[in-house]
């Protein structure tokens, strides 16, 4: 007999016709290109005895292993007798295991490696030599977990002399109850104990969106020779980061600065917030031994933290001068008092004493203070994007920090001393610049575009003494940004700019700020087919009160290297234009920046720029918020929209997200703070349904794709379900993709290059 083989029965994928299967596969091998494009994600410089050597960290999404693969790469400086200076790059980079964190030591002979531990195991602590490792030590979870690298709480400090490094770890974790056979059992018990199990025992609050099951920030010093490791005791109430040692003279007691916020009252979430309110704290460092001779009392109270900042309700990044009599920090004091998530930021100064104890009556000097309406092209105040550990240049009192001005990344240097605030990346560039590492009185950056891939920059200060610092720059080769010839080609054929959006309907109630121009960021393609518009799409950042800046994104250069135009709309209530437009926002979502978008959409067409029957919309969160709102409120505007994690509905979202303040701040503005209750009224409910998208629902006809993140706290898959049921119970065209793992971010490598494959597919079937 023979045996005849059935043919497989070929199934697409759920959703996909035929014809979408291949737009699907040729567009998912062009995005792998691009997503494959590394990110650098810090940099630092050591001095030898034959010039400089910069590290650079970089990472990769490892699509496969759906983690980022993280590794270093080495280059010695070399300076010729010109000016001129050249990157010698090592052959290959190291990779670095998931989990490490690295911080060179002041003098940068040693390297301090930190393992973060999977599950129960020690954290290890490695120091490195030149060429080996020195010293390594494995902290039991009995003392702490995991070292904290989130970029907020985080703060790993080495001291002057190199003996002792001070470091943020969760606090050990809680005991719990034990059930045996018998019931409850008294006194410990070992987690491996055979026949008993442990309960959850108390809820305890966290920090929101990116920090369940974290434990609480707690300070602790490692002893580099010997690996005794500390915590650093009297610190109650508060929730910890961002510490650094304090200079002193030589014999006298040790103090830690650190950055603290109040963890005994409601924890809102505190990622992307900058509204929570914190403050500069000193505290005696452990194995530091005081030579006076102290009452018990005394003692007890020398050991409790020393509040340095009494009269700002908002401080972190503490920066100590090169001379030890400075004490330099940011605050968003703005955000604080007028409650929106973020806001312009000011620095500020305390002056310093290495002989005294530290004292909480200090003077607060204000650097550069809050930019309310800035002049046309003038500087627009201060919204930090990266603040080095050590961001000074040889004189002692010039900062070096990048922030945002307009829709663009800078690079300035303050002078801590006058307060003057000096442009020193290219201010005819339409470019982003990226601050990466100071190299003596030299600057390392990166600059990039929408439209063009990042490249190394290297400046030389050419001057201080003058009212204005000036920065030389020069190209760097470098290996790193290395793409394929097909992204290198695609991306040659486009362009971005920046177009001034008027105000529409200026009122009498309108600040000065509020009536300025905002911006958009236009990428197009270098030349018109036959006078012919390629399709756009609207892009939309979230926050709201954050912006898209104009640097290199990987994901926007997919969708606009597949034949879209893109017109990313930094509407009022965005970073980077000042105070007074920002704060115009609160109180009128849903119809000020909804109205900003549609006067941009409208400004590009009456420019020549856009074919009105061709217009996409993308945005998430708060960008998703816009997306669904313009939908219901200009039906026949759109041929397809897609959301990531978006605001769907207020009263839903109030009583389930990690941030219920923010509905009530940019629900009903400069009242919403003293209006806030976690029992919203039948009255405060109806508000915030009139400012939601789904208020608009029943004019709703564009199709839509929704990506969600099944473990967002910041927006909650149930607000962007409600919308999508209710559009599919009244007959709209909705396709949902739900990512079981990922939060808000939708950032897990997987899932990132999923949703935007999906994007590009979805524009591509209702929009070519």
């Amino acid at each position: 007999m023979e045996h005849a083989e059935a043919s497989p029965f070929k199934r697409s994928p759920l959703g996909l016709d035929e014809t979408s299967e291949e737009e699907y596969s040729s567009l998912s091998t062009l995005l792998q290109q691009f997503a494959s494009i590394p990110t650098i994600d810090k940099a630092w410089t050591f001095k030898s005895t034959s010039g400089s050597q910069c590290m650079f960290s970089i990472s990769q999404p490892n699509l496969f292993a759906n983690k980022n693969r993280r590794y270093i790469l080495s280059s010695y400086i070399s300076k010729g007798s010109t000016n001129g200076v050249s990157f010698q790059w090592a052959a290959f980079p190291i990779e670095m295991p998931g989990g490490s964190i690295m911080v060179p030591s002041p003098s940068g002979s040693k390297l301090l490696v930190v393992r973060n531990p999977e599950k129960d195991s020690p954290t290890k602590f490695e120091i490195w030599g030149p060429s080996r490792v020195e010293k390594e030590f494995h902290v039991s979870p009995s003392v702490h977990g995991s070292v904290y690298s989130d970029g907020w709480f985080e703060g790993i400090s080495w001291n002057d002399d190199e003996t002792f490094i001070a470091y943020v770890a969760e606090e050990p974790a809680p005991s719990k109850p034990v059930f045996t056979n018998s019931g409850y059992k008294k006194g410990n018990s070992s987690d491996k104990e055979c026949g008993s199990w442990k309960g959850q025992g108390d809820w305890e609050e966290d920090w929101g969106e990116t920090y369940p099951g974290k434990r609480e920030p707690a300070i602790f010093v490692i002893n580099v020779n010997s690996g005794e490791v500390h915590p650093v005791e009297g610190i109650k109430r508060l929730s910890v980061g961002q510490v650094v040692w304090a200079p002193t003279s030589k014999g006298l007691q040790q103090y830690l600065v650190f950055v603290g916020w109040p963890s005994d009252t409601r924890k809102f979430g505190i990622k992307y917030c900058y509204n929570r309110p914190c403050a500069l704290y000193a505290v005696r460092a452990p194995f530091s031994k005081s030579e006076d001779h102290q009452s018990e009392t005394n003692a007890i109270e020398e050991a409790s933290p020393v509040k340095l900042t009494q009269r700002i309700s908002s401080a972190f990044f503490p920066r100590f001068s090169p001379d030890g009599k400075a004490l330099v920090f940011l605050s968003a004091k703005s955000s604080v008092d007028s409650w929106v998530h973020s806001a312009t930021q000011s620095l500020h100064r305390i002056d310093w004493s290495i002989d005294r104890k530290p004292s909480p009556d200090a003077d607060i000097v204000d650097v550069v203070p809050i930019v309310m309406c800035p002049e046309d092209g003038c500087f627009p105040g201060l919204y930090s994007v990266n603040f080095l550990s050590k961001p000074w240049l040889s004189d002692g009192y010039s900062m070096i920090v990048s922030s945002v001005w307009g829709s663009t990344e800078v690079i300035l240097s303050v002078n801590v001393l006058s307060g003057k605030v000096s442009r020193i990346s290219p201010g005819n560039s339409s470019f982003s610049w990226s601050l990466l590492a100071l190299d003596g009185d030299n600057i390392i950056a990166f600059c990039s575009s929408p439209s063009d891939i990042p490249e190394i920059k290297y400046s030389s200060i050419v001057g201080t003494s003058s009212a204005e610092v000036l920065a030389s720059w020069q190209d760097i080769t470098s290996p790193i940004y290395r793409c394929s010839e097909k992204v290198t080609s695609l991306l040659s054929s486009r362009q971005s700019s920046s177009i001034k959006i008027p105000v529409k309907d200026i009122s009498e109630n309108l600040t000065a700020g509020a009536s300025k121009p905002y911006e958009a960021i236009f990428v197009s393609s270098k030349c018109k087919s036959h006078d012919l518009c390629d399709p756009l799409i609207v892009v939309l950042h979230g926050g709201p009160h954050f912006i898209t800046l104009s640097s290199f994104s990987k994901s926007l250069a997919f969708l606009c290297s597949i034949g879209y135009s893109l017109l990313i709309v930094n509407y009022r209530g965005s970073l980077g234009f000042g105070e007074e437009a920002l704060q115009s926002l609160p109180g009128k979502i849903g119809s000020q920046d909804v109205n900003d978008v549609l006067a941009a959409i409208d400004h590009v067409i009456d420019m020549g720029l856009a074919d009105p029957s061709k217009i996409n919309v993308l945005g998430g969160s708060h960008g998703g918020f816009l997306t669904t709102h313009l939908i219901g409120q200009a039906p026949d505007k759109f041929a397809a929209a897609a959301t990531r994690n978006p605001v769907c509905s207020l009263p839903l979202m109030v009583g389930t997200t990690d941030i219920p303040d923010w509905c009530y701040a940019e629900t009903f503005g400069h009242l919403g703070k003293s209006m806030f209750t976690e029992a919203p009224s039948s009255e405060h409910l109806a508000v915030f349904h009139s400012k939601s998208p789904i208020s608009h629902i029943s004019k709703v006809k564009t199709p839509i794709l929704f990506l969600l993140g099944a473990k967002d706290l910041r927006a909650p898959i149930c607000t962007g379900l409600q919308y999508a049921r209710a559009l599919k119970e009244k007959g709209t065209e909705v396709k949902v993709q739900l990512f079981p793992e990922d939060n808000h971010a939708i950032d897990r490598p997987q899932s990132d290059f999923e949703s935007f494959l999906n994007i590009g597919v979805w524009f591509k079937k209702h929009c070519k």
